[in-house]
């Protein structure tokens, strides 16, 4: 049985050298962080440990004592002061390698879950998220649960027993929400593209932002269709709404990221199923899906097909995620398809996304053998089964118009150096 203890009590028990496993994503415990930022003091040499998310996860471990420390697996904005003397690190990670890491390391002092309040059976859910916590939860000197009665609970494959919790914190408090804002013109263009790709009883895999809600809401003329996904968007509900999605279980993702009323229907509707990082990333079983069907965005794309997925001129903005594998995931399924989708022009107009050749200064999260189709707004790219030359035209082609001859001037220059 837990022992009972204010979310105060815990931070001033912490102490230097302590590793702190803090969940990311819409697992993230605000009121632990909340804590955390009023006695900031208590944080000096600690080392908080999670997979947080830029642009979704916005609390600043970091930044709470100048000698509090944070391991994370994609960049952060607070990150990078840290690099500098040494407090920050980051592991250059995709999902899979990220649990793997989590699973093998040594010496977590305290792991954080938040869950809601334990069912007749003595059960606590997880919630929107399931990501990365069985991976540490019982390794963890001492598990901590943060019990929240306004987390809902849903249905998943992994769940916290109430009698193995060593601390419990309970505290009602807000959940972490997520606005993906409004699609534009552009995205509703992308989306029309790649819905062409998308095939009646298709199970599709999208990662996260507004192109990909924009296909979600786009697809719904489609029947027949699954959902397996790291994450989760409320534009779901429309295809749940439109009969585009039906079934138990018929949506399994590792996480969902929306707002409350989100997390109040995926609580009351069977059509949800949670997984970890372990089964949603796990490619023996993507490979084992027909028909799946993996759609992602990215940076830029170079002729030879190379994608890259998380940096702009050298500067890393994120992590690969889980990309790489719901790529291969793709390729090695019966009648499965793998798309990478990006708009042609940087959002400024200033830059071409086809570009040459991917810069040394960038990252490359997909070899130029592993991306099925290339989509912009100007068209498709097929690329399986294409000779380089062949490859190179195609993407040329779903370029900007304007930026087609520059393309083609300097994939001559590259052509003839093969």
């Amino acid at each position: 049985m837990p022992t009972y203890q204010s979310l105060d009590t815990l931070v001033a028990s912490l102490k230097p050298g302590m590793n702190v496993y803090v969940p990311g994503v819409s697992g993230e415990s605000l009121a632990f962080y909340d804590a955390l930022q009023n006695n900031p003091g208590a944080c000096a040499g600690v080392r908080f440990i999670g997979a947080h998310f830029p642009g979704i996860n916005r609390s600043d471990y970091l930044g709470l004592d100048p000698q509090a420390r944070q391991r994370n697996y994609f960049m952060l904005p607070g990150m990078r002061p840290g690099f500098a003397d040494g407090r920050a690190e980051l592991l250059p990670l995709d999902y899979p390698g990220i649990y793997r890491d989590l699973a093998e390391m040594h010496g977590i002092d305290i792991a954080i879950a938040q869950v809601s309040p334990p069912d007749s059976k003595g059960i606590c859910s997880l919630g929107p998220c399931q990501d990365f916590i069985p991976a540490v939860w019982q390794k963890a000197r001492i598990r901590v649960a943060h019990i929240n009665p306004r987390l809902p609970a849903t249905r998943g494959s992994f769940n916290i027993v109430f009698d193995d919790i060593d601390i419990a914190c309970e505290a009602e408090w807000d959940l972490l929400t997520f606005d993906n804002g409004q699609i534009n013109k552009l995205q509703e263009r992308l989306a029309a593209q790649v819905v062409t790709l998308v095939r009646d009883g298709d199970t599709i895999e999208l990662g996260i932002g507004k192109i990909q809600s924009a296909i979600i809401s786009a697809l719904s003329n489609h029947r027949s269709l699954k959902m397996f996904s790291g994450m989760v968007l409320p534009q779901v509900l429309g295809l749940l709404e439109s009969g585009s999605i039906n079934g138990r279980h018929s949506i399994q993702a590792g996480v969902a990221l929306g707002d409350l009323p989100f997390y109040q229907r995926i609580a009351q509707d069977e059509s949800f199923y949670f997984r970890p990082v372990s089964e949603t990333h796990d490619l023996r079983r993507l490979a084992a899906i027909p028909y799946f069907c993996a759609i992602n965005s990215a940076v830029e794309v170079d002729l030879f097909g190379q994608v890259n997925a998380d940096s702009i001129n050298g500067k890393q903005i994120a992590g690969v995620g889980g990309l790489p594998t719901f790529i291969s995931g793709a390729r090695l399924s019966e009648y499965g398809r793998s798309i990478i989708v990006l708009p042609s022009m940087t959002d400024n107009g200033r830059f071409t996304r086809i570009v040459p050749a991917i810069s040394s200064s960038c990252n490359t999260a997909i070899a130029r053998h592993d991306a099925d189709f290339v989509v912009t707004e100007y068209g498709i790219a097929a690329l399986k089964g294409l000779s380089v030359h062949a490859r190179a035209q195609a993407l040329i082609d779903i370029a900007h118009p304007e930026q087609r001859d520059n393309l083609a001037a300097a994939w001559a220059k590259t052509a003839a150096a093969l």
